[in-house]
């Protein structure tokens, strides 16, 4: 029987992923933080995706138990459907049409539950021309006009990492949607498909700076705005020994603080808000920063409201105070890795659990929560799982 002890404010949440990359684990990581059971439904011999690691590095897996299937079974679609009816939400980032090819789609996964959340995730979303295309990250934060605004002034847009189109459009906007639909369940009685395209994520996420473009105080020629590197007030600077701080002092008392500690007279600058200042700005900033290194001006600026921070490795963050006051990061199996978020004051999330491999205990271990004995048992002898 399995012994592991969930917490959080989502304890008795179950939850159902279907194995992919990307978005969906993340989604399904983030329920499982939060004390959600979940339970990931794999191959029996999981893909190879080209991402060789030992299992306790792959972070995504934490926090939820797993299941190797063969799913071309009849046995193990109808095992699949029998969790299907214990769940509250179900996680899926096929490209659309799989799951109904599988005999897991949502017609017939919600006539088994219907109050299920049925969660899928993709770049493109399930309808319109693109929705059966290949695409990655970056090609859904093109299309939406995200990374055009992102770069320097005469230089390429930027290629960002991974976080805006696979982690924040696409897994915290089905985790929100999944959450919402399973609260509107437990009114109504009735669940329903959440589609959660990454790039319409994207587009959502955009909403302040599209409003600020229309009404034309923002311009859509990237490094030319205030938070975009155009100004000098929100930027980079290289320090003496070659690594670099940010300075991002929007307001006028926090530009001015800035000033005072950079010992910069005012005046030569001028108004910090006039975009024909700001390359002059930008010069006198570089060659301040020049003449110390990163250390010395951590040393005179953090802390104050001079809005200053400086720019770290994952190595040199995980070791700062404040994030170790916070335990943002936390150690499991020797791996050091991003601690659960956000916080809650009554409903403490528990020490994440390393990812698991996909073994005949951990097969058995992972169904105890949701079968019988007699019916693992019964799976085993006939096959379903090893």
């Amino acid at each position: 029987m399995n012994t592991e002890k969930k917490s959080g404010p989502l304890q008795g949440m179950k939850v159902i992923e279907m194995a992919g990359i990307g978005p969906a684990p993340m989604t399904a990581m983030l329920l499982a933080d939060l004390g959600a059971t979940v339970i990931r439904i794999d191959r029996r011999t999981p893909a190879d995706l080209g991402i060789k690691r030992p299992r306790k590095y792959d972070l995504l897996l934490r926090n939820r138990d797993i299941i190797g299937v063969d799913l071309k079974d009849p046995a193990a679609v109808a095992l699949v459907l029998d969790l299907i009816g214990q769940a509250d939400a179900l996680i899926e980032g096929f490209r659309p049409g799989v799951m109904e090819r599988l005999g897991l789609g949502p017609d017939v996964a919600l006539a088994r539950n219907p109050k299920l959340a049925y969660g899928r995730v993709t770049g493109w979303g399930q309808t319109g021309p693109l929705a059966l295309a290949a695409g990655h990250d970056l090609n859904y934060v093109a299309l939406t006009g995200a990374i055009r605004a992102m770069g320097q002034r005469d230089g390429p847009p930027s290629v960002p990492l991974s976080l805006m189109g696979d982690f924040a459009g696409g897994s915290l906007y089905l985790a929100f949607g999944l959450l919402a639909a399973v609260i509107e369940a437990r009114a109504s009685g009735r669940g329903q498909v959440v589609d959660a395209a990454m790039a319409d994520g994207v587009i959502n996420m955009q909403t302040t700076f599209i409003g600020m473009f229309g009404a034309g105080i923002f311009n859509d020629k990237r490094g030319t705005n205030q938070v975009d590197g155009g100004s000098h007030f929100y930027n980079v600077y290289q320090c003496a020994d070659g690594e670099w701080i940010s300075v991002a002092a929007l307001e006028e008392r926090f530009h001015a603080e800035l000033l005072r500690l950079l010992e910069i007279d005012p005046q030569q600058i001028g108004k910090h808000n006039d975009p024909a200042n700001w390359e002059r700005g930008k010069v006198l900033f570089a060659d301040r920063f020049k003449r110390r290194t990163r250390a010395e001006w951590t040393a005179l600026l953090e802390g104050t409201d001079a809005c200053f921070a400086p720019v770290l490795s994952w190595v040199e963050a995980a070791k700062h105070p404040h994030f170790q006051a916070r335990e943002s990061f936390c150690t499991v199996d020797g791996v050091l890795q991003p601690a659960t978020a956000p916080r809650f004051s009554r409903t403490v999330p528990a020490i994440p659990t390393a990812p698991k491999d996909i073994t005949p205990d951990n097969n058995a271990n992972a169904l105890s929560r949701w079968l019988t004995t007699e019916a693992v048992a019964a799976l085993k002898k006939a096959g379903t799982i090893d």
